[in-house]
C-alpha cells in the first residue's frame, strides 16, 4: 500500500525492533545509545561527526554492505571514518520499518556468527591522485 504515509523511524524504533531479537540489550558505544548482542555492538547512534544527523551505524558484513550501498544509496551510505569497519550508515528518515527489521536481523546474524569479517581489498597508498 504505497499511498499510506510512512511511519517516522527513530532510535526508539530501532530499540523496539532490536530488543525483540534474541540476546539483544541496550547499552552505549562511545557515549551514544547502542544495541548490543552478547556484549558485541549491533547498532548505535554514530558519534563521529562525519555521519549525517539522524543516522544509525549498523554492523554488517562487507559484502552485504556493498549490496546495500549499490541497491539503495538514498538509504545507506559510508564516510571515510567507517570505510574499514564492517558497518553501514543508515538514514533513518529514509528507511522503512520492515527494511530496518530485516537489516537488524542480518546484523544480528553477522555479529553472532563468530566469523572474522573479510576486509575489502586495500590498495597500497599512491603518491598522488585520488583521496
Amino acid at each position: 500500500m504505497s499511498g499510506a504515509p510512512k511511519a517516522k523511524v527513530t532510535f526508539d524504533t530501532v530499540r523496539k525492533l532490536g530488543l525483540a531479537l534474541p540476546d539483544v540489550e541496550e547499552g552505549t558505544a562511545y557515549g551514544a545509545p547502542a544495541l548490543k548482542v552478547r556484549g558485541k555492538l549491533l547498532a548505535c547512534v554514530p558519534s563521529h561527526k562525519s555521519a549525517e544527523p539522524g543516522s544509525l551505524v549498523v554492523r554488517i558484513d562487507f559484502d552485504q554492505r556493498s549490496g546495500l550501498l549499490a541497491e539503495a544509496p538514498e538509504i545507506y551510505y559510508l564516510t571515510d571514518h567507517y570505510r574499514d569497519c564492517p558497518s553501514v550508515l543508515v538514514r533513518l528518515s529514509r528507511i522503512r520499518e520492515d527494511e530496518l527489521r530485516d537489516l537488524l536481523n542480518a546484523a544480528c546474524r553477522f555479529v553472532t556468527s563468530g566469523k572474522s569479517p573479510s576486509r575489502p581489498s586495500r590498495r597500497p597508498p599512491s603518491s598522488g591522485g585520488r583521496a
